[in-house]
């Protein structure tokens, strides 16, 4: 008798545990809001490099980006020879600035155009719309927003 009582109350704070977690996770998605930051014309970007870059060659063209106008910030992954850079894009456009980077240096590189698929979708690239944590925190949003 004495084993069911404690057993009741294992699974009764089980229960309560994993009910508050949800309750939690419920209450952070519905108070959530998006940051409104003025960013209308900041776009973001990337160009593909098809030679090994080692930290010579990143520091260099780091410094040959930043000099171009617009450009705000950048990251270099030099392991899969990956850039993505911050525009703006009132000042030069993502072509623009590939041509004056690709002018600065003897670079092999292109750039990145996005699919014709992907360009109209509403949410991040890489989130599947179809996924159970999409349809939630969407769900979740829709009831408190």
């Amino acid at each position: 008798m004495k084993i069911s009582k404690k057993l009741k109350i294992a699974v009764g704070s089980i229960f309560m545990i994993f009910f508050l977690l949800f309750l939690i996770l419920v209450v952070h998605i519905a108070t959530a809001k998006p940051l409104e930051v003025d960013n209308a014309s900041l776009q973001i970007s990337r160009i593909d490099f098809k030679e090994p870059i080692d930290s010579l060659k990143a520091k260099e063209i780091h410094r040959n980006l930043k000099s171009i106008p617009g450009v705000k910030t950048d990251r270099l992954n030099k392991e899969t020879g990956v850039l993505v850079y911050f525009h703006d894009i009132k000042v030069a456009d993502s072509k623009t600035i590939y041509n004056k980077l690709m002018a600065m240096g003897d670079y092999k590189a292109e750039r990145f155009v996005l699919p014709k698929e992907l360009e109209n979708k509403k949410a991040c690239p890489v989130m599947t719309e179809d996924s159970f944590s999409y349809k939630f925190s969407r769900g979740i949003q829709r009831i408190f927003n």
